[in-house]
């Protein structure tokens, strides 16, 4: 059921109506010389069952104390399943008591038999600390003795052994599970002897490599319970998926009951796609997405709507961040009413700010799609998106984290100049009418594959004829020629001296992260970074933003993964350019003939930070830049490419050839996602005036995954329509010779990227 608003201190009563504000912001909007298009999403009242046979009757009393008399037919439906055995999947909106789906049949159960033991996966560890609590209140609220613990990172020594015996309910993430509880598995027999429910929260985010690394460990662990006697039934939920039962299916790797009947109540919801004006007609250049969102967010703030705003990445979120302190600035000594929240916070900083924006402290909140997820951060009143997230998915789970109690609410996304998002703006019926997209996983994937076969026979010995995915057993001979893995009769066991889990991150391609260590007389650790971030956001002389305040990176240890910054006041942030280099290592497929050929096949990928520009603050403008000396990394992933023959380029000159082929490269990654139904980041492009494999000027569109998930191959089938779409975007563009939101921004006014693209297009399609 969904929790009751938090009560606000008495400074922060809002004094106006929220949906007072919302109609005079969304008729600001309106008035604007530009697109905005507006859609009210009525409230829809609640639809309840009755409780299903099984569930505890002590239980059911905390829960009528709570208000919970009877729960809503999705919840009703879900435990039903649970309680019968049934591994069930539960899809519905933001707020409506998908915690109660699970919570109740594990909860019944273990009153029901001490012995029993449950086990929660959360995506983040934040989630799983945000879940704890709500479990100890109705645990507490039972007076029964049921064990309750996280099991991450952050758990003391002393404490996990406690977890490992008296844990009935054991919170913990993909990550933990794969390398601190499965590789140890005779210490926890206790809980795989008797594990009866395997929860799995926030099912959407398993997309891609993480959900085809989840998959992997989750047929570790189901061979661990086979060998322990017990049969889990799993119990997944998702607020947003376009194929949730295809998706539990393939992670589970059993047959999944779905529940995607919603019963809930919500409020009623104004959404806004806005489109900033043009302010430069010969570039195309819109007015910055940020600054319109700051605008928006700073006008709510003001009003006493409590707010959320969501940026596209961590620069961005300390850049909206700032400027919206700078707008909202109040008298001296008061305090900060708008904070950050994203990736590289400390745990401490993160609950800090989830507690300020529950109790009502914090008005405003910038974040990335960290705070995207299900962790209870109140009932706030609006929610502002600065540029589309990369898919309907995650659009939609941003929108949601407003109008969580029973007051209406405001919905904005404000979408920058990048061709997706002005895709978006003048087809809004894809935001409200298209289903959201498939999670696409590949657990068959031999790269991922073969490191869990390594992890799987260091738990367990391989007997001959043992399905773990495809090629199982010739993956297997392979690890014994290496020397891996000793084939003793009709088993294959574990040889190597190394502890495989811990080379393997779920991830990323790189398990290596680096922590920012602010220098002076005591120094101390301010934040981290993922490895693959680290060359463009921690270099030397780097300008490192943290909860708004600036910081310069003064020396980057690469080999002991250190970042040692000091604070400064600088009028400028900084953006590093990569330099990408792609080579073809093998073509699996090749069709087409005329005007242009298509293939699909294995690329190798070297990335090179090479240099940093210093951007001025609010103008944007280049003020200088710098050299960066950081390693390359390497990528092997799949690809499929474009070679253009003589027959599309004829008549163009060299130039006119290499800005059109970038300009269909920049509109065929940003579109690809709408054809793909991935998000927009999962895929990378890389055009080649003359590639050294086809020797034509071609266009590669990759997975940028390791080994690749089977996005290259979708593009590979729908590649037509794929560029069908960027000739209509190249055509109905209002810019002269191109635009950001079509092949991209042009340095100069007479650009010939728009027209060699639309001659190669037209041409290609004949």
């Amino acid at each position: 059921m969904p929790k009751p608003p938090p009560a606000y201190p008495v400074a922060a009563v809002r004094p106006i109506p929220p949906a007072i504000i919302a109609e005079s912001v969304v008729a600001d909007l309106q008035a604007k010389p530009t697109d905005t298009t507006v859609r009210r999403i009525d409230e829809r009242p609640p639809r309840y069952a009755e409780w299903p046979d099984g569930v505890d009757e002590r239980l059911l009393a905390v829960l009528r104390k709570r208000g919970i008399s009877h729960p809503y037919i999705h919840q009703a439906r879900a435990i039903e399943h649970a309680l019968a055995g049934a591994n069930t999947v539960v899809v519905t909106p933001t707020a409506s008591g998908k915690t109660l789906c699970y919570n109740a049949p594990v909860l019944s159960t273990i009153l029901r038999d001490r012995s029993a033991r449950a086990m929660y996966l959360f995506p983040t560890k934040a989630l799983a600390q945000d879940q704890l609590e709500e479990l100890h209140g109705l645990i507490t609220a039972l007076g029964e003795e049921i064990g309750t613990f996280t099991y991450d990172g952050d758990t003391p020594a002393d404490a996990r052994r406690a977890v490992r015996t008296a844990g009935h309910i054991v919170l913990t993430n993909p990550d933990m599970l794969h390398s601190g509880i499965l590789p140890h598995h005779t210490k926890w027999s206790k809980l795989f002897e008797s594990l009866d429910y395997v929860v799995i929260d926030e099912l959407h985010t398993y997309r891609g490599v993480f959900g085809s690394h989840l998959a992997n460990v989750l047929r570790r662990l189901r061979r661990i319970c086979q060998f322990y006697g017990s049969n889990p039934t799993f119990i997944l939920c998702s607020a947003t998926i376009g194929n949730p039962g295809e998706l539990a299916t393939a992670l589970v790797g059993d047959t999944v009951e779905l529940v995607d009947d919603n019963g809930a109540p919500a409020a009623e919801r104004v959404v806004v796609i806005h489109n900033p004006p043009v302010v430069n007609k010969e570039l195309g250049i819109r007015q910055s997405a940020l600054k319109s969102a700051r605008d928006i967010a700073a006008r709510l703030i003001r009003a006493q709507v409590q707010t959320i705003v969501f940026a596209p990445s961590r620069v961005r979120v300390e850049l909206l961040l700032t400027y919206l302190r700078e707008t909202l600035r109040g008298k001296p000594g008061d305090p900060e009413r708008v904070t950050g929240y994203r990736g590289g916070y400390l745990p401490n900083e993160r609950r800090n700010i989830e507690r300020g924006l529950r109790d009502g402290t914090i008005r405003g909140v910038v974040a990335t799609n960290a705070l995207e997820l299900g962790i209870d951060i109140g009932g706030l009143g609006a929610s502002v998106v600065t540029g589309y997230p990369g898919s309907l998915a995650s659009l939609w789970q941003q929108f949601g984290r407003a109008g969580r109690g029973d007051e209406p609410s405001l919905s904005v996304l404000v979408t920058s100049s990048n061709p997706l998002d002005q895709y978006v703006a003048k087809h809004p019926d894809f935001v409200f009418e298209r289903s959201v997209e498939r999670g696409l996983i590949d657990p068959d994937n031999l790269f991922i594959l073969a490191s869990h076969l390594k992890c799987g026979a260091f738990e367990l010995p391989f007997n001959e004829g043992e399905v773990f995915g495809a090629h199982t057993g010739e993956l297997l001979d392979i690890l014994v020629e290496e020397g891996i893995l000793q084939r003793s009769g009709s088993r294959y066991h574990w040889m190597s001296e190394a502890y495989p889990a811990e080379q393997v991150s779920l991830r990323t391609a790189s398990t290596d992260n680096f922590v920012i260590i602010e220098q002076g007389p005591q120094p101390k650790v301010i934040g981290e970074c993922d490895r693959p971030s680290a060359p463009l956001l921690i270099h030397e002389d780097a300008i490192y933003i943290h909860r708004g305040q600036q910081f310069q990176v003064e020396y980057l240890d690469w080999d002991d993964k250190k970042a040692y910054v000091t604070p400064v006041a600088v009028n400028y942030y900084t953006d590093a350019q990569l330099a990408v280099e792609l080579k073809v290592l093998d073509s699996f497929r090749e069709e087409g003939a005329g005007a242009v050929s298509y293939a699909l096949g294995e690329v190798a990928i070297t990335f090179l930070a090479t240099i940093f520009k210093k951007i001025k603050l609010n103008t944007h403008e280049n003020v200088g830049w710098g050299k960066i000396a950081i390693p390359e990394e390497n990528l092997h992933t799949t690809a499929c490419w474009l070679s253009f023959t003589e027959s599309a380029t004829k008549g163009l000159a060299r130039d006119e050839i290499a800005a059109g082929l970038a300009g269909i490269a920049h509109l065929a990654r940003n579109l690809a996602a709408v054809y793909c139904l991935c998000d927009a980041r999962d895929i990378g492009s890389e055009a080649q005036v003359r590639s050294p494999h086809a020797e034509l000027p071609t266009v590669f569109l990759y997975d940028a995954i390791p080994g690749g998930v089977g996005l290259a191959e979708k593009l590979f089938e729908v590649r037509e329509d794929l560029l069908q779409a960027c000739l209509a975007v190249v055509l109905t563009c209002d810019c002269d010779s191109g635009c950001p939101g079509c092949v991209g921004p042009q340095v100069e006014t007479n650009s010939p990227a728009r027209n060699a693209a639309r001659v190669m297009l037209e041409r290609a399609l004949g």
